[in-house]
C-alpha cells in the first residue's frame, strides 16, 4: 500500500483543486430543475471546467483496468442509481433526486466532491434519505484526526445510516487522492472502531458514503459503469475530500455554495 503524505505545497494545491471542484457544483445548482437533461448538465459542467476554470475533467476518458473509458465530465446518478451514472438525454422530473459527482485537475492536483440535488420538490421520505446520508458523511468526517483509524470513519457512518433504517453500499468506498485520482487508502463506509490504517497529518482522502433506502445489494448495468440498487430502491451519496491535519480535519472541497454542516457538527466544533 502506497500512501502519499502531502507537504505544504501539496496541501495548497489540493485546496485549490478542491475549491474548484466544489465551484462546479455551485455553478450547476441553478440548472438542476425539471426538464433539464443530465447530458445538458454535463455539457455545462465541461464548458465551465475547461473554459472558465482552465482545468481538466478527471473523468472524461478515465479508464481503470477492466472498464470502458468514461464518456462524460461528471457522474449523474438519478434515483435508484447508486454511483457512476452516465449523463443522458432523459429529462429530470419533479421529485427526482440526483447525485452530481465532479473531479477536476488543476496544476496536477485532483479535487473530488459530490452533492445530492432534489429536483423541484420531493416527498418527506426522499428528503430524509438525502439528509441522513449527508449526516452520515459528516459523522465519518468527524472521526478524522491523527491517531484515529479508518475503521472509526466507517463505523460512524454505518451506525448512523443503519440506526436510521437504511443500508450501506459496501462494494464502493472513498479513496486517497492527490496527484493521482485514486490512491491508497481505501476508505470503507462500514467497519469497527480502532481497526484499519492509523491516520496521519498530511493524508488526503474522500469520504463518500452511498446509502440505500432499501437493501444494500447492487448490480452493474450493461454500460460497464452505472451501478443501481438491486431492489430499485432510492440511493443517495455525498462526498468531500478531507485532509487529516495536526489537530483534526480540513474540508478541501469547500466553496461559497457548499451546504452548511449539520447542526451537530457546529455544536461539537
Amino acid at each position: 500500500m502506497s500512501i502519499t503524505i502531502k507537504d505544504a505545497d501539496g496541501i495548497a494545491g489540493m485546496r485549490v483543486a478542491g475549491r474548484l471542484a466544489s465551484e462546479v457544483l455551485d455553478y450547476l445548482t441553478a440548472f438542476v430543475r425539471p426538464g433539464v437533461t443530465t447530458a445538458e448538465l454535463d455539457r455545462l459542467a465541461l464548458d465551465f471546467i475547461v473554459n472558465v476554470q482552465q482545468c481538466a475533467s478527471a473523468t472524461v476518458g478515465y479508464q481503470p483496468p477492466g472498464y470502458p473509458p468514461f464518456p462524460a465530465s461528471i457522474c449523474t446518478s438519478v434515483n435508484h442509481v447508486v454511483c457512476h451514472g452516465i449523463p443522458n438525454d432523459k429529462a429530470l422530473k419533479k421529485g427526482d433526486i440526483v447525485n452530481i459527482d465532479v473531479t477536476v485537475i488543476k496544476a496536477g492536483w485532483h479535487g473530488d466532491t459530490s452533492r445530492m440535488f432534489i429536483v423541484g420538490d420531493a416527498a418527506p421520505p426522499v428528503r430524509r434519505l438525502c439528509a441522513v446520508t449527508y449526516e452520515a458523511m459528516w459523522k465519518g468526517i468527524q472521526m478524522v484526526r491523527p491517531g484515529g483509524h479508518l475503521g472509526d470513519i466507517g463505523h460512524a457512518i454505518q451506525q448512523h445510516a443503519e440506526a436510521s433504517g437504511y443500508s450501506v453500499v459496501r462494494e464502493f468506498c472513498g479513496h486517497g487522492i492527490g496527484q493521482t485520482f485514486h490512491e491508497d487508502p481505501q476508505v470503507l463506509h462500514y467497519g469497527r472502531p480502532g481497526t484499519g490504517m492509523e491516520l496521519q497529518p498530511g493524508m488526503t482522502f474522500t469520504i463518500e458514503p452511498m446509502i440505500n433506502q432499501g437493501r444494500r445489494d447492487i448490480r452493474e448495468m450493461g454500460d460497464g459503469w452505472t451501478i443501481v440498487t438491486r431492489d430499485r430502491s432510492l440511493s443517495a451519496q455525498w462526498e468531500h475530500t478531507v485532509l487529516c491535519t495536526e489537530s483534526g480535519y480540513e474540508i478541501m472541497t469547500h466553496s461559497a455554495g457548499t451546504p452548511v454542516p449539520p447542526a451537530f457538527v457546529a455544536r461539537q466544533a
